[in-house]
């Protein structure tokens, strides 16, 4: 008994820290907005892959430092989508720069919440918000009914699924796809 009121004791000190009942659920952990991006990914089931990924090229340190990112943070099915072995050969050492390259498309200098991209969407002429990423590679966003799309230079689409998940350092909006830079 004593041990169920323990767990039950922190869990609601967890539910009660700053930030908790803001941000929603990701990959069945909490985001907490004391945490930076990655220590917040590294509990998501959902980004495992894209953990890999960041260790790999070696960007968990640029990730960890003050920002602000904002980053498109592709699930583990958005991964599951691209070509056979893609994945895997991206890991590979030799591919590092590649790879880099790939996962710096996916970040954007500054905290972008998805309410100020959509709002810069719908107020442009064309309907699309044009930004870089930190790789330099060309991004846009467009609203469609309620959901927020980021097209990469291919014209490929990562829906937001998940919006505005603060952290200490920046913001991550979960996305389907993987955007992948020309």
């Amino acid at each position: 008994m004593k041990l169920r009121l323990t767990a039950l004791a922190a869990a609601l000190t967890i539910a009660a820290a700053p930030g908790f009942a803001a941000n929603p659920m990701v990959g069945g952990a909490p985001m907490l907005e004391t945490m930076d991006i990655v220590d917040n990914a590294v509990n998501s089931a959902d980004h495992t892959t894209l953990v890999a990924a960041v260790q790999a090229a070696g960007l968990v340190e640029t990730l960890k430092s003050d920002g602000p990112f904002t980053v498109f943070a592709p699930v583990n099915m958005a991964f599951d989508k691209l070509p056979d072995g893609t994945v895997a050969t991206l890991l590979k050492p030799e591919n590092k720069d590649m790879l880099t390259k790939v996962l710096t498309a996916h970040v954007v200098a500054g905290d972008w919440s998805a309410a100020e991209i959509a709002a810069r969407a719908r107020a442009s002429a064309d309907g699309f918000y044009h930004f870089n990423a930190v790789s330099g590679d060309a991004l846009s966003a467009q609203v469609k009914g309620d959901s927020v799309y980021i097209y990469d230079e291919s014209g490929n689409a990562g829906r937001v699924t998940i919006a505005d998940v603060n952290q200490s350092n920046g913001v991550i909006h979960v996305v389907d796809t993987v955007l992948v830079p020309k």
